[in-house]
């Protein structure tokens, strides 16, 4: 068994709790059933914001998942690169799995799907 990175991004429109409650947990429940994850194969939920997200901690939606409370979470803001996309929620979940790395399905919703096109549903389709 190897641990194995699973990438997925999202955005919201508001810098606003609700929102990115609810847009982390639309992104983590659809990083698990593409995945096939389960909590007790995780190593750790790495999060980063941009720095335009000030209003929650993305980890709170995780946490509130069935089974995660013990997996570990961490929180960070994402380098402030000049033009970059704004109100971004960013994860690296680290799983441990059979899978090879081409087996992996990283998710990138919303407006985050231009930060890695070759890798979003639109271009796998």
């Amino acid at each position: 068994m190897m641990v194995r990175g699973i990438r997925g991004a999202t955005t919201v429109e508001r810098n606003d709790e609700h929102e990115i409650l609810a847009a982390t947990t639309e992104l983590i429940n659809q990083i698990i059933a593409e995945n096939g994850i389960v909590p007790e194969e995780l190593a750790c939920v790495y999060i980063t914001v941009t720095q335009d997200l000030t209003a929650a901690f993305p980890a709170k939606a995780i946490r509130e998942q069935a089974g995660w409370e013990l997996v570990p979470l961490m929180c960070s803001l994402e380098v402030p690169v000049e033009g970059s996309l704004p109100r971004c929620i960013r994860l690296m979940v680290m799983a441990n799995t059979d899978k090879r790395q081409d087996q992996i399905n990283h998710v990138y919703q919303k407006e985050a799907m231009r930060l890695r096109p070759d890798l979003s549903k639109l271009t796998k389709a």
